[in-house]
């Protein structure tokens, strides 16, 4: 069984805020996730294939293909502030 411990722990790993609510609750939660991992681990998968996805998936992107962009100096030309040849953005820390 998880304990209230376990649960901080992970929460702190996983830079969640839990409410009071949430501590108690998780505990119990966790543990049933646990419990039916453990059964699945029961389960005999001898010749089984490894899968990702339940249906098979078809990539319908296409090809990647190099091919004459927009001029940067028109790329740019709009923008309210350049530097070194980019756009210049403010730093995540606002100054």
């Amino acid at each position: 069984m998880i304990d209230r411990d376990q649960v901080l722990h992970v929460a702190r790993l996983s830079r969640l805020r839990l409410t009071d609510e949430e501590l108690e609750r998780m505990p119990g939660e966790l543990s049933k996730i646990l419990d039916h991992v453990e059964k699945m681990d029961e389960l005999d998968l001898e010749g089984i294939e490894p899968t990702t996805h339940v249906v098979e998936l078809q990539n319908v992107l296409r090809e990647d293909v190099p091919r004459p962009s927009l001029p940067r100096e028109r790329a740019l030309a709009g923008a309210p502030d350049v530097a070194d040849g980019g756009f210049r953005v403010p730093s995540p820390g606002g100054s």
